[in-house]
């Protein structure tokens, strides 16, 4: 038994070495050779199909109407596509991608069996030339179902890993039917080698049923026109960004295409020109073997790397760089040598074409289908076979009718031996044009992917300020929901708080009186001006019992502000009890702020009986005026009652109007309200009102281990609302100090501040290297998280402590501990992006990484693969990425991040204690927890340290040790700590106490 699971064990470890040569994961490997397998087989019956059907076309035709069969395969192929995305609609996609071989190959069979049948050589001739053309076909169709059913099994990462391998496949049929195929015609005609390919098709189809019944779950059941009413919705949220990205892919695949039937045509010209029809077959075949050896190395052992290296694009790019623009100039270079002119155009013409098959089937056809992982996924496989298919099969004809004129242009004007440079020059105009397309491309590919995760964001730097406020003038102004009408008045104030008046006033009249209400407070908040004080006044020479009280009070204040020498004595009238209680107490604060010394006695005596009234609705209205008062006077004395009020909408007040008046001696008040949820918002914007007089204060607090962590939260969340530069800078200059939650926190803050573009730049531009040097700070870490995680594995546990069940318990919550530590630093990491980068596109990755599904997880990471510009980018998807912590510390150490050596638990456990600042709570108890049932001596200041925590359970971890490692120390200190303000420390202190016969002094 032993020796078979040692067996099995050797296996495991080579298959997983033989994974890891072509760039694979173990939970890829099914899927990946079961496509090989498909992809393979049906690849090798094609190839003989072809070869064997270009050898009878070009007996029957020659080179000439070439043209003509690429104009006519253009027609078919895109009659199949059409014809192949018009059966995703009717049937599921499993039945028709299943399905679609056998029934192409069928009327191969009829017209090879028909032409087996006829001896008029006109009839054969035109059998010769569907078979060709049908062939084409059934190569368009194969290579779009192999894309689809690719991106069906496999996310936008895991093709990266997979496809290139996948796609290996033809080059493996390359390699298998170019050198079998001059062996298999010693023993069979043409006719009977397509019926063979034929049947080799119908084998590869097979595998494909059996691979998508076993990952059945990844293929939609119903058809395509069968989406929900959500996927419609959101399909039409992007459907412009998506459909100018498909018009670029189509014309990606069909420059592609151009350029691979110039190359094409030009070279099996040549070949007729200079081999038999006998020899062409088999040169064919020996041809497609060399090829395919070279790209079947690039493709296992090549392209996967450097596509994850260097990215889809780029790779991408080699094609036309190489076709378009290196060899046509060296072969310019070759015809210039004297006596080699014919060897040498021939020559160079078989490297063009090695050139395109060798990148065209290794980096061209692995890359293809990432580039469709963008569109959503319910119409992905639509949008694949129409772009894709149909612009093959369009660019055929195109290029076919190109040939087709170049020829006769030729013909008529231009000699022989310059015509063949005229289709050069067209093939480096083509790759030039594909070069162009694909930096487009590349533009709009992360666009759509940040689209598709649905995060994206508004803010005022993408609103056209014109043209939304005439849109908020039009949205207020016709029928809509409130809710509508609210926002349009909210986002109005963000972001032109000083010229809301001239949009809101002229409308005041018209609106509801919720809606009155918001827009005098915003016209408020940006300043009473004179000009709109016509419009407000109107609100005020409506009967009184037809305008909302608050309305009204608004209003009065709004006029009254806004005059130079306003008529007071008018204002006396409204501080009769006939008047509502909070139009009573805005005379009362106008007249307190700018009134004669008799005016306001009246007006006090009108506030205190307010401020002492029985009715809560009173008591709110006269500390609500009291905030527009310059001095409170004799008021003062009524505050400290107010804040202990039994109503806390009164509470609430008193709050705001403390903050509006800037009454030092009750700022602790707001402090203290942050402690408790019910006034936490109030507070918060209390203090943000004082700005940076808060800033010292309220740091302070942020600063102070021993409050409770969401009061410290919410402090820091205040610092960042002030949003000043002063508050901008104290942020950073603790963000460099702290670490862990407290760090988070204050990366959350200062990412509300970058949301103002006048901070935004100053953050780009000074503190772009100071990020960098935090990520790296994280990246450390992540380096000691992943070392001790693998230290502290069961196996060395199990060798030093013989199965102890309690060290292994304890070591088993560490490792937990240890796992959320890391979510922690990889949340503060993606924090630390959006400070660099877009928050939009940093919103989306996020949101996409946090996912536990791999198909998410794999777009997350290709967005940051594409906005991320940093040397450790790399090393940062890697960690990001599903790995093991063997693997991601192994790149930390090859990136300079971390070194390893593998260290006995004690001394790992003390190394780690050493970055106690730098641990989570809940591990720095876990480590004390093992260091007790380890019986691992600590240092003193360690334990001191751990004592003086302000985290109870921390304390409590420490005397547990000290209770098993040092009874001396304890029975000292236990007096100390049995005052200890946490209910579980001090019920332990309690027990030790009882446990060694101390008395206990109260």
């Amino acid at each position: 038994m032993e020796l078979k699971n040692h067996l099995l064990a050797a296996n495991k470890g080579t298959l997983a070495r033989l994974l890891q040569w072509v760039n694979l994961r173990p939970e890829e490997g099914d899927r990946t050779l079961l496509m090989f397998a498909f992809y393979t087989i049906v690849s090798v019956g094609l190839r003989w199909a072809e070869d064997s059907t270009v050898a009878l076309f070009l007996d029957e035709y020659g080179a000439g109407p070439l043209p003509w069969m690429y104009i006519a395969s253009a027609v078919t192929g895109a009659g199949m596509v059409f014809f192949y995305s018009w059966l995703q609609k009717i049937f599921p996609l499993r039945w028709v991608i299943v399905a679609i071989a056998p029934c192409m190959v069928t009327p191969l069979v009829l017209l090879v069996l028909l032409r087996w049948g006829l001896h008029a050589s006109y009839l054969s001739v035109i059998i010769v030339f569907l078979m060709r053309l049908w062939v084409d076909a059934l190569y368009v169709v194969n290579d779009l179902n192999t894309s689809i059913v690719a991106n069906q099994l496999f996310n936008i990462r895991e093709i990266k890993r997979t496809y290139p391998l996948v796609s290996s496949g033809v080059l493996v049929a390359d390699v298998i039917s170019g050198f079998s195929l001059p062996w298999l015609l010693q023993f069979a005609k043409l006719n009977k080698v397509i019926i063979i390919a034929c049947a080799v098709i119908v084998l590869g189809a097979v595998i494909l049923c059996s691979l998508t019944h076993k990952y059945q779950a990844v293929f939609p059941d119903a058809p395509q026109r069968l989406i929900t009413q959500e996927q419609a919705s959101r399909h039409r949220r992007i459907q412009a960004p998506l459909s100018r990205y498909t018009w670029q892919l189509f014309a990606f695949v069909g420059l592609l295409q151009v350029i691979g039937l110039l190359v094409d045509f030009q070279y099996l010209r040549e070949l007729k020109s200079n081999l038999g029809d006998r020899d062409l077959a088999s040169f064919l075949g020996l041809f497609g073997g060399i090829v395919g050896l070279c790209e079947l190395t690039t493709q296992w052992f090549v392209s996967s790397r450097l596509i994850e290296r260097l990215g889809v694009f780029s790779t991408a790019a080699l094609l036309p760089i190489s076709v378009g623009f290196i060899v046509p100039g060296a072969i310019a270079l070759l015809n210039l040598l004297p006596g080699i002119q014919t060897q040498g155009i021939f020559w160079g013409l078989v490297s063009l074409k090695f050139c395109d098959e060798l990148l065209r089937y290794t980096f061209v056809i692995s890359s293809s289908p990432i580039l469709y992982q963008p569109i959503p996924e319910h119409i992905r496989s639509r949008m694949q076979a129409l772009s894709g298919g149909t612009a093959e099969a369009i660019a055929t004809g195109l290029a076919g009718t190109i040939i087709l004129v170049t020829l006769l242009f030729c013909h008529r004007f231009v000699p022989e031996s310059l015509g063949k440079w005229i289709f050069v020059a067209e093939t480096v105009l083509a790759a030039a044009t594909c070069l162009k397309v694909i930096l487009v491309l590349r533009s709009r590919y992360v666009d759509l992917l940040v689209l598709s995760a649905e995060r994206g964001e508004l803010s005022a730097s993408n609103v056209g300020l014109r043209v939304f406020k005439q849109g908020v003038v039009k949205a207020l102004g016709e029928k809509g929901s409130a809710a509508d009408k609210h926002s349009c008045i909210e986002l109005l104030a963000q972001i032109d708080p000083q010229g809301a008046a001239q949009v809101l006033a002229p409308l005041l009249i018209k609106l509801p009186p919720d809606l009155q209400r918001q827009s005098l407070e915003v016209m408020l908040t940006g300043g009473a001006n004179p000009t709109y004080v016509l419009e407000v006044r109107a609100l005020l020479e409506q009967p009184q019992n037809s305008v909302d009280p608050e309305v009204f009070a608004l209003a009065l204040r709004y006029v009254w502000l806004a005059q130079t020498n306003p008529n007071l004595s008018q204002l006396e009238d409204y501080l009769q009890q006939r008047h509502h209680s909070l139009v009573r107490a805005t005379a009362a604060a106008l007249i307190l702020r700018q009134g004669t010394p008799m005016q306001k006695v009246a007006a006090t005596k009108t506030m205190r009986r307010m401020l002492t009234h029985k009715q809560e609705r009173e008591r709110i209205n006269g500390v609500k005026a009291l905030r527009e008062a310059v001095y409170l006077q004799a008021l003062r004395i009524h505050i400290p009652n107010l804040l202990q009020d039994e109503s806390l909408r009164v509470r609430c007040a008193v709050l705001e109007m403390i903050a509006a008046t800037h009454l030092e001696e009750y700022y602790s008040a707001l402090l203290g309200a942050l402690y408790y949820k019910s006034t936490r918002a109030t507070a918060m914007r209390a203090l943000v009102k004082l700005e940076n007089e808060a800033l010292e204060m309220l740091l302070q607090l942020a600063t102070n281990s021993y409050k409770p962590e969401i009061v410290r939260m919410y402090a820091w969340r205040t610092i960042a609302q002030i949003s000043t530069l002063e508050a901008m800078e104290t942020l950073w200059l603790h963000l460099e100090k702290s670490w862990g939650a407290t760090r988070y926190h204050i990366l959350r803050s200062l990412l509300k501040i970058q949301k103002q573009p006048e901070i935004t730049n100053s953050i780009d531009r000074f503190q772009h290297s100071r990020v960098e040097l935090l990520i790296n700070q994280e990246l450390k870490f992540l380096g000691e998280i992943y070392a001790t995680y693998i230290d502290f594995q069961t196996p060395q546990i199990i060798e030093n402590y013989q199965l102890n069940e309690r060290v292994m318990i304890v070591c088993e919550l560490l490792q937990c501990s240890l796992q959320e530590l890391e979510l922690d630093v990889k949340e503060r990491l993606l924090l630390l992006l959006k400070l660099l980068y877009s928050p939009e596109k940093m919103q989306a990755a996020a949101f996409n990484l946090r996912s536990h599904s791999a198909v998410n997880l794999a777009r997350g990471l290709e967005i940051l693969e594409h906005t991320v510009n940093l040397p450790t980018k790399s090393l940062l998807l890697n960690i990001l990425d599903q790995r093991s912590p063997q693997e991601k510390l192994h790149y930390l150490v090859d990136a300079g991040f971390a070194e390893y050596q593998q260290l006995p638990v004690s001394d790992r456990l003390r190394k780690m204690l050493t970055m106690s600042n730098l641990l989570s709570d809940w591990c720095l108890a876990c480590c004390f927890h093992l260091a007790q049932v380890s019986r691992i001596r600590l240092t003193t200041h360690e334990i001191l340290l751990a004592l003086r925590h302000p985290t109870g359970f921390v304390r409590e971890a420490a005397i547990a040790y000290l209770s098993v490692v040092s009874h001396r120390v304890l029975l000292e200190l236990l007096p100390k700590l049995q005052q200890d303000s946490h209910p579980l420390v001090a019920t332990q202190v309690k027990e030790l106490m009882k446990k060694y016969l101390i008395k206990i002094y109260n």
